[in-house]
């Protein structure tokens, strides 16, 4: 692809991956929760005297968090490195500043839960752990007053895509890489593990108050919220580079740009690559709006300045901190990313989407090819092990809940 002097390179584009080249090898880690009436279980809403809104002012007083504004209304609280930001149907994310251990990751998040907690139960309103409300449905759950969300509910158009936006809660992982050719290994990696520990760490199988049949409905809501924006970046290709995965985002149809702090919608009619050859309305493409056009594409795994796994449903801390435990177990120690590369090998693009489309519903129990995803998740998890004791690593204790479950074929949800 060539680009006019004038026009957005495609240079430009790929540094926004390739400043993210480092040698710290940091966690990162996003986490999703519910607040849930404590005594009826249904959602609580953003809006009124005791609604989440009114929480998080009160926690910003109490522990000394600034304002995230949207047009005044408030929609997060930030503190130097971290924040708590809600998700459009006021689930509570807790976003904090990477760590080098899990072990720093759960000292920070006990220091935050400690007044953020205490705070939301004089409401009443217990932070759920779950992969989707298991009362509530979007039908009586309004979107929080920022206009992103506004605009994404107007377009996504998968059928479940309501679901996603209002309903479900998940915890995303930040993995560091060292060079583009160390981060085209694990985004490739990332991508054929994910239905694995979608199936390890299913967790929302109660909605509106009854067993819907499938293990992850969170899962479920993914696959059918938009095909052009979710699933799979790339096809798993060995030589491919940042550029191509900035070409599949070329590709993406645009929602809306924003100029002056106004929204101009674009509702699919053109994709970026477009926009960059033809602008739109006037309009021409900058930095800014390739930035935002990446954030509104949601694959499974996401490349930025780092790769974020984005697969797992909410689950309790303690098996949260087994899964960062096996991600730094396995992309952080060459000997176990080759092990893991090695045991993946079996598996096509096409056996690893069929598990993808099936684990929603069967969990564990996914097979494909006489291959059973709980014979899988097993072999993951003793290299994980297997590496973290190689390397003397303190966070090897937080990998043991999630391994003792899996080891009985159960995940989360079976606990709960």
């Amino acid at each position: 692809m060539t680009f006019c002097k004038e026009k957005l390179s495609l240079d430009e584009l790929i540094n926004t991956i390739k400043c993210g080249c480092k040698n710290k090898e940091l966690i990162g880690l996003e986490y999703e929760r519910l607040p849930i009436n404590k005594y009826t279980q249904h959602a609580i809403s953003y809006y009124g005297e005791f609604g989440v809104c009114e929480i998080l002012k009160e926690f910003a007083k109490i522990d000394n968090w600034d304002y995230i504004l949207d047009e005044n209304e408030i929609i997060g609280l930030k503190k130097i490195h971290d924040t708590i930001t809600l998700e459009p149907g006021s689930q509570v994310e807790l976003s904090i500043e990477p760590q080098k251990s899990v072990k720093n990751i759960k000292s920070k998040i006990d220091e935050i839960n400690n007044s953020l907690i205490e705070t939301f139960e004089k409401y009443d309103v217990k932070l759920l752990n779950y992969g989707v409300y298991p009362k509530s449905t979007y039908k009586n759950i309004k979107i929080i007053p920022k206009k992103r969300y506004k605009y994404m509910a107007n377009y996504l158009w998968g059928i479940l895509s309501d679901v996603m936006m209002r309903e479900t809660a998940g915890i995303q992982v930040g993995i560091d890489f060292k060079d583009e050719e160390d981060a085209i290994k694990k985004f490739n990696l990332a991508n054929k593990l994910s239905p694995f520990i979608t199936a390890m760490y299913a967790n929302s199988n109660i909605r509106g108050g009854v067993d819907t049949g499938y293990k992850s409905f969170r899962a479920l809501a993914w696959l059918n919220t938009d095909n052009e924006r979710c699933g799979f970046a790339t096809k798993f290709k060995d030589n491919m580079t940042f550029e191509d995965y900035i070409k599949t985002l070329l590709n993406v149809p645009m929602i809306y740009i924003v100029r002056d702090n106004k929204y101009i919608h674009i509702n699919g009619k053109i994709n970026f690559k477009q926009f960059i050859n033809n602008g739109w309305e006037g309009f021409d493409a900058t930095l800014d709006d390739f930035k935002l056009h990446s954030n509104l594409y949601f694959p499974e795994i996401r490349l930025r300045n780092f790769i974020e796994i984005r697969n797992h449903d909410c689950v309790d801390e303690k098996y949260m901190y087994s899964l960062l435990s096996m991600y730094k177990g396995i992309f952080y120690n060459p000997d176990a990313l080759l092990e893991t590369e090695e045991l993946m090998k079996k598996f096509t693009c096409n056996d690893i989407s069929e598990f993808r489309y099936n684990v929603p519903r069967l969990g564990l129990e996914t097979k494909v090819k006489n291959t059973y995803i709980k014979d899988v998740t097993k072999e993951i998890l003793t290299i994980a092990e297997n590496s973290l004791k190689s390397l003397s690593d303190e966070d090897l204790e937080f990998l043991y809940p999630i391994k003792e479950i899996n080891d009985k074929n159960l995940t989360p949800l079976d606990i709960i």
